[in-house]
């Protein structure tokens, strides 16, 4: 694109272009050049819109948060239905979606970064802790209703669903089967959700 040629919703093509380096290139990758390169601006346009390059990168992490905080809202509106393993499944599977895994390892890849983000986070791993918070409430809401055992840990089952499933995705070409996000799930839930409500058709619903 011509320099001086205006972009509509330019940090909507920031985020996008910098998403794709990510996919592509990994982390390393991620530079301001490389986003407006592949934005198809002029450098001085993002530089125009955030401090620095740091600045960008805590704002492409927040949309992402923003975008966690969607699914929790889906997440805690399904309480109550379908199987807790199913719901949490179909909950993983989006929150781990590519692009989330890829902010992931940029958050920890990068200490400008980090400091950038501890200033208004103090604790947690973006987007890991989020991911946790919202399966806790979620899971609460379940206690509520009786899906779970009155006594279950939310605050402890959350973030081991965090890790265990993290782990399916972290460092892979493709995607696990939902099968196998499901089989975990189950296993993790099992001493707490009654048989009714423990798992369906390939622990998905």
């Amino acid at each position: 694109m011509p320099t001086g040629v205006a972009i509509r919703d330019v940090r909507g093509q920031l985020f996008d272009a910098a998403e794709r380096v990510l996919l592509r290139d990994g982390p390393s990758a991620l530079t301001s050049r490389a986003v407006t390169t592949e934005a198809g601006c002029a450098k001085g346009v993002l530089h125009r819109h955030f401090a620095d390059f740091d600045a960008f990168l805590a704002a492409l992490v927040q949309d992402r948060i923003a975008r966690v905080e969607a699914v929790a809202a889906d997440l805690r509106a399904s309480a109550g239905t379908g199987t807790v393993a199913g719901l949490l499944t179909r909950a993983l599977l989006d929150l781990f979606e590519p692009v989330a895994v890829a902010v992931v390892s940029l958050v920890t890849s990068r200490d400008g970064l980090r400091a950038r983000l501890r200033e208004v986070r103090p604790a947690g791993v973006p987007v890991l802790t989020d991911a946790a918070t919202a399966l806790a409430s979620y899971l609460a809401t379940e206690r509520e209703l009786g899906r779970i055992a009155a006594d279950a840990d939310v605050d402890t089952l959350a973030p081991t669903l965090i890790g265990a499933v993290h782990m399916l995705f972290a460092d892979r070409q493709a995607p696990p089967e939902t099968a196998d996000v499901g089989r975990v799930v189950t296993a993790v839930v099992a001493g707490v959700v009654g048989p009714s409500t423990a798992n369906g058709p390939s622990a998905s619903g």
